[in-house]
């Protein structure tokens, strides 16, 4: 099992519509950075834990818990005209971009807050505190131990 940090902006999708979502599982869809389609495509798995981040709001930070329930398959937006992340240059037959599926875990008792991260010196390594653009990025176990000792819920 390894574990992951995806973003979402909250006004978009946030750690409560995955949770009131139906069954709680969506489509994480829209992946349009070759690096992120890449670790959706190549390295994450069925199983694998998620550290659900709300960015670009007032609260920055770790929200929560999902985990990946699906293998990656090819994104249907990529094909639909109307969609925001529609891709001309991508065909069914070759398809460009993945998505998969993440189900609900859990909502942290303590969200944890992108500056508390940042001043924490064993986290001074993770992807997120060095190169924190990525919307999908690799946390270690140790990070994601932290994390959750962070959120209160080990």
């Amino acid at each position: 099992m390894n574990y992951w940090l995806f973003k979402s902006e909250p006004d978009d999708y946030s750690l409560l519509d995955l949770k009131n979502d139906k069954n709680s599982t969506v489509r994480w869809d829209g992946i349009r950075n070759y690096q992120a389609r890449n670790l959706l495509r190549d390295e994450i798995k069925v199983g694998d834990q998620v550290l659900f981040y709300h960015s670009s709001c007032k609260n920055i930070g770790v929200a929560g818990t999902a985990k990946v329930v699906s293998s990656p398959y090819p994104d249907p937006l990529q094909f639909n005209p109307e969609s925001k992340y529609y891709d001309p240059k991508s065909k069914p037959e070759s398809p460009r971009w993945v998505s998969l599926d993440i189900q609900y875990q859990q909502e942290f008792i303590k969200f944890v807050p992108l500056a508390l991260i940042k001043a924490t010196k064993a986290l001074e390594e993770m992807v997120l505190v060095k190169r924190g653009r990525l919307s999908i990025q690799p946390v270690t176990e140790a990070e994601w131990n932290i994390i959750m000792k962070m959120a209160k819920l080990v």
